[in-house]
């Protein structure tokens, strides 16, 4: 690129977290970048999350991504002012089956600078009275301090704006793609012209390429989480995992875990029913935001099931010593998921990428993804597809 010749322009549909990426990734490789976006401003999976930067959790892919995505989530901190701290992420164990399965992950792959605590450190980090009944229940935690914790309510719109103040980006809100076409982009409000494109529509993919959709074996996965008042002063700690996270993330993966799963379930069924996480992050406003479930959908419904709003609620107050938690706001989570993989590339014609993520772990990796995706076509490459 020279500056008597245009910098190619890249198209990206979607301005959630995956497609923000793209383009903050190819804005700093040079690229024209416009984002269109059916909503008047993003509030589905982006909006919707704990706003965990979970890398030290991740394994294989998933862990390079994670890995390639915390630097980015501190530089737009800086540039874009997004609310980003490294908070660490630290997992509890309260039974010896969960303390057994940090300990295998601190002797056998625990990533660089993780930190195994005794049960009354772990507990201090939960900011629970020492000798009090909840602390007395821990036994055990496994420290990563190299974890962000973002704002998921305006990181996303902060990225967004950015974007679109930035000489070479633009972002089109309220703009419904119909077609995507090699070269060309058909929307409600004209057609717009790319040298290539990237659609990052998620759990929508299938409205406008149903049969990658298909073979992909997208579906929705609904989640139930709550912003809640925490029951006595924490400071603003680390992001907060159970028992059931272990289950949950690959870097937990191991006999242990497994020993974990049928102890866990034959003891607490219910967790194998809502397919739960029990976690929470702390944000900047004191709140912390708990889930979650999980619940394979063709169409999700949008009905929150009470009670198991309360298995999740009810665990968070028995870890942080409270007879009940104040809850703020409940809602409905929501992202793509495929018991085929965790990523979805295709390239449907030419100059034109599908990358759609088929797990929970947008935030966690979907800048590293973008950059990826970018440097391939920087490198005249098409992006890899399966």
């Amino acid at each position: 690129m020279t500056s008597q010749t245009p910098a190619p322009r890249i198209a990206i549909v979607g301005a959630g977290i995956i497609g923000l990426a793209h383009a903050v990734a190819a804005l700093d490789a040079g690229f024209r970048v416009t984002v269109l976006e059916q909503d008047a401003a993003a509030v589905t999976a982006s909006v919707r999350n704990f706003g965990h930067v979970g890398a030290s959790v991740q394994f294989g892919e998933l862990g390079e991504l994670a890995a390639a995505s915390l630097p980015i989530w501190l530089s737009l901190a800086e540039r874009a002012g997004v609310t980003a701290r490294r908070s660490g992420t630290l997992a509890v164990a309260r039974s010896a089956a969960e303390a057994a399965v940090l300990e295998e992950v601190a002797a056998e792959r625990a990533p660089e600078g993780a930190r195994l605590l005794p049960g009354a450190e772990a507990a201090a980090a939960l900011a629970l009275e020492a000798g009090s009944r909840a602390a007395a229940a821990v036994r055990a935690g496994l420290l990563f301090p190299a974890d962000v914790t973002a704002d998921p309510r305006t990181a996303v719109a902060r990225i967004a704006a950015w974007v679109g103040a930035h000489e070479r980006g633009e972002v089109r809100f309220s703009t419904t793609v119909h077609a995507v076409h090699t070269g060309r982009v058909e929307t409600n409000r004209g057609t717009v012209e790319a040298d290539h494109i990237i659609v990052a529509t998620g759990h929508l993919l299938g409205r406008l390429f149903p049969e990658v959709a298909a073979a992909a074996g997208v579906r929705e996965c609904a989640l139930q989480m709550a912003r809640v008042r925490p029951p006595h002063a924490m400071g603003l700690g680390p992001a907060v995992l159970t028992g059931t996270s272990m289950l949950r993330y690959g870097r937990f993966a191991g006999p242990a875990a497994d020993a974990l799963r049928a102890e866990l379930f034959a003891a607490r069924p219910e967790f194998a029913e809502i397919a739960a996480n029990v976690m929470f992050t702390q944000q900047a406003d004191g709140t912390l935001l708990v889930g979650d479930t999980h619940a394979a959908h063709d169409a999700a419904p949008p009905f929150l099931d009470e009670r198991w709003s309360r298995i999740l609620l009810d665990e968070v107050a028995a870890l942080l010593g409270a007879p009940e938690l104040e809850v703020l706001e409940r809602w409905q989570g929501l992202y793509a998921t495929s018991e085929l993989g965790d990523i979805c590339r295709a390239a449907p014609a030419p100059g034109v990428s599908i990358v759609t993520l088929t797990t929970g772990v947008g935030m966690t990796v979907g800048l590293g993804l973008g950059a990826r995706t970018i440097a391939a076509l920087v490198q005249g490459v098409e992006p890899a597809t399966h």
